[in-house]
């Protein structure tokens, strides 16, 4: 849920490591601050986003410094509880991404003998733990403090005492960036590619001693050999390219980013076991949840194939048989609760499946077979080309699964998206404004695009938006309608369509606003809703990826409208990495 970041090499430290935390506030960004390396350290850290700091900040000494960009987890955001911690000496610092399940037992421990507590944070016992193990080989002191530790952790740490960084990785995602006589450590790759294109994925139980010199790994204290990847991004991708925001720009990205998620599965390319398949698990969460459960209405209903959805932090209560396969989705590839999910499946003999955008992420070392969505970075904290992706990919599958859907029918993907980018929603968006609440309904299919919809308007308005099935409003929800809460509808010719008219009809006979999705020359649509969206796809499954995108705009708009903090909405970060 954090950023950790880390240099050593020729630059001077502070200046790398808070553009590098700017690039990683996705994750996190309630406080942030570093620790640099000069004959001595030098910590700076404050409540509030990097994005936010005094460019005196930049002026720590060192070429050798770690920071953090935070997501609170164990005490408030304040400028003590912020990282980087030190011991009692400060001899020592120390950042962290990750939970010490097991902090309040050391603490008290290390209590007992003396150390001193700062803060309300799990991460401090572990600088204190180095301090009791330093005896002058900081590499040496973290071998032996990680057998204290229960938990998942990435972490860094420096001493006062030499130039050197030391990185561990367990369960919290932590990659490597090989420059010329310099080197990096971070959560994800974002802060490296200004700098480099070479890059090391640490493994569970990683520990790394990096120096301007070179670098070691080591697995239980044996020295280990990991292969150095070169990534495709480029610094450009994490940049907003013109646009007020990056939500938008990842908006605008999707006619191109649909088209090569549809093209990257083909039928050599599909796992014989998932064609061989009598039955389906999808595990996720967040957006990636609402796509598995639009994945299940077009398989079920295409491919005759029972499809469960469940969400990765309720899968491991689930008693009930495992399916033939497990297909978790995860843009990041580290989201805690899929990875148990995936994990879960391997113990069962279950072939495992991974949806991700990220090469080399978690869930790609997990799981059997890897299908990249191939979005790009995405920044802005709420899903938007990540999930359109996942959508290309999963149609892809029933297509390849089924046959029915056809290869023209997937080829306009992206043009049915540019067609959308081109509506106006000013009406619908000053409706939606004035909104306190909002209901957003669909049957079929469209409900878990309503679902998704209503997941963007409160992640980024923060309107209080609800979504439900178009029948199940009567069974409770329909005694909080009225003409101060608008319902947003997809009402689109198909199997529901007569139904969805009078389920709005019933609706707009309490006095409700209604925006409708919907064909634009339909009379009677127009005569009922407020405001009608066109959307004059006639292929199911265009429809459903114009209706997201346009809900994506209703929302970004909205949230625009009312000057709310679109990329980084509050108390949200982006990648889950605990449970």
């Amino acid at each position: 849920m954090c950023g950790i970041v880390g240099y050593v090499g020729y630059r001077q430290a502070a200046p790398v490591l808070l553009e590098g935390l700017k690039q990683l506030e996705y994750r996190g960004y309630d406080s942030y601050g570093i620790a640099t390396r000069s004959n001595g350290i030098f910590i700076h850290k404050k409540k509030g986003k990097v994005s936010d700091f005094i460019p005196e900040e930049a002026t720590l000494p060192g070429t050798c410094g770690i920071g953090h960009t935070r997501w609170a987890t164990h005490g408030i955001p304040s400028d003590i509880n912020a990282h980087p911690h030190s011991d009692c000496h400060d001899q020592v610092a120390i950042v962290h991404n990750g939970i010490i399940e097991n902090y309040s037992h050391l603490k008290r421990e290390l209590q007992a003998k003396g150390h001193i507590f700062k803060s309300e944070t799990d991460t401090e016992v572990i600088p204190h733990i180095l301090e009791d193990l330093n005896q002058g080989n900081l590499l040496k002191a973290m071998q032996e403090t990680v057998h204290h530790l229960e938990g998942s952790y990435a972490i860094l740490a420096i001493s006062g005492d030499s130039d050197r960084l030391i990185a561990v990785k367990n369960r919290s995602p932590l990659v490597l960036g090989i420059g010329d006589h310099e080197f990096f450590a971070a959560s994800d790759i974002t802060p490296l590619l200004e700098y480099t294109n070479r890059v090391i994925y640490l493994e569970d139980g990683d520990i790394a001693e990096i120096s301007e010199d070179g670098y070691t790994i080591y697995q239980d204290s044996v020295l280990v050999s990991r292969a150095v990847h070169e990534i495709e991004w480029t610094p450009d991708a994490v940049q907003k390219g013109g646009f007020p925001h990056f939500m938008l720009k990842e908006i605008y990205e999707q006619p191109e980013v649909i088209n090569r998620a549809i093209h990257s599965l083909s039928s050599d390319t599909l796992p014989r076991f998932l064609c061989d398949a009598k039955s389906i698990t999808v595990v996720a969460c967040g957006s990636s949840y609402h796509a598995g459960l639009i994945f299940r209405y077009l398989a079920e209903s295409s491919c005759g194939i029972p499809v469960r959805v469940e969400l990765g932090s309720e899968f491991k209560y689930c008693s009930v048989p495992l399916t033939d396969v497990i297909i978790g989705i995860s843009q990041s590839g580290e989201t805690a609760d899929t990875l148990s999910a995936i994990h879960k499946g391997n113990c069962n003999n279950v072939q495992t499946v991974a949806v991700t955008n990220v090469l080399n992420s978690s869930i790609t070392r997990y799981s059997d077979v890897t299908i990249l969505m191939q979005a790009g970075p995405e920044i802005s904290v709420a899903a938007t080309k990540s999930f359109t992706a996942q959508l290309g990919v999963l149609l892809q599958v029933v297509n390849l699964l089924s046959g029915r859907i056809s290869d023209e029918t997937l080829s306009h993907a992206g043009v049915a998206i540019e067609k959308v980018l081109l509506l106006n929603m000013e009406d619908a968006v000053t409706l939606c404004a004035r909104a306190q609440h909002i209901f957003y309904v669909g049957r079929g299919p469209f409900y878990p695009v309503m679902m998704e919809g209503a997941l963007k308007m409160k992640e980024i308005s923060y309107i209080h938006a609800e979504s439900y099935a178009a029948g199940e409003i009567k069974h409770g929800p329909f005694s909080l309608l009225s003409s101060e809460t608008p319902v947003v509808a997809i009402c689109l010719p198909g199997p529901s369509y007569a139904v969805m008219l009078g389920n709005l009809k019933e609706m707009k006979a309490r006095g409700t606003p209604i925006v409708a999705i919907g064909y634009g020359d339909d009379t009677e649509l127009s005569e009922l809703a407020d405001i009608v969206i066109p959307l004059d796809e006639e292929q199911l499954y265009l429809q459903i990826v114009g209706a997201t995108v346009i809900l994506q705009m209703l929302s970004y708009y909205t949230a625009s409208r009312l000057g709310r903090e679109i990329d980084k909405p509050r108390n949200l970060a982006k990648s889950v990495t605990v449970e």
